[in-house]
């Protein structure tokens, strides 16, 4: 198989095998008018099977939320067919609209004006809890 490389975008790389099509969804590449490739279940000394995906245009990237899909996920900026800078995502203490909280009783349900904010609070099993009624919710993503 032969993915050829990109001039100017951005490659997000080492995604857990299976995964990249939930990013893709959530991040709305479809929209995009440019080349996406997304690569899956590629080898990996590191992890055994991986996800790539690769975007052929220039983009910002919300890292809290990449590091909330995956904390391994590496970005990789490209300009002029070069890495120039390499990030590395962390799972985010503070998740802002990303996911709603599931209590009825809680008042994003009622003000939806209000943002969906989420504090981690157990990093080993990836659980965050609400802002406003602290209810935990596990990772839904995953």
């Amino acid at each position: 198989m032969n993915i050829d490389s990109i001039q100017n975008g951005v490659v997000l790389d080492h995604i857990r095998a299976g995964k990249s099509m939930l990013i893709y969804q959530y991040l709305h590449l479809d929209t995009l008018n440019c080349s996406v490739a997304i690569i899956q279940n590629a080898r990996s000394v590191r992890m055994g099977k991986k996800d790539i995906i690769k975007v052929d245009t220039p983009m910002e990237l919300d890292l809290d939320v990449l590091g909330y899909f995956d904390s391994n996920i590496t970005v990789n900026i490209i300009r002029d067919g070069k890495l120039v800078d390499k990030k590395h995502v962390e799972l985010p203490k503070k998740l802002v609209n990303v996911i709603r909280c599931r209590n009825p009783r809680c008042i994003t349900m009622a003000e939806e004006h209000l943002d969906a904010i989420f504090l981690l609070s157990d990093p080993v099993r990836h659980t965050y809890r609400c802002a406003y009624c602290d209810t935990a919710t596990d990772k839904t993503f995953p």
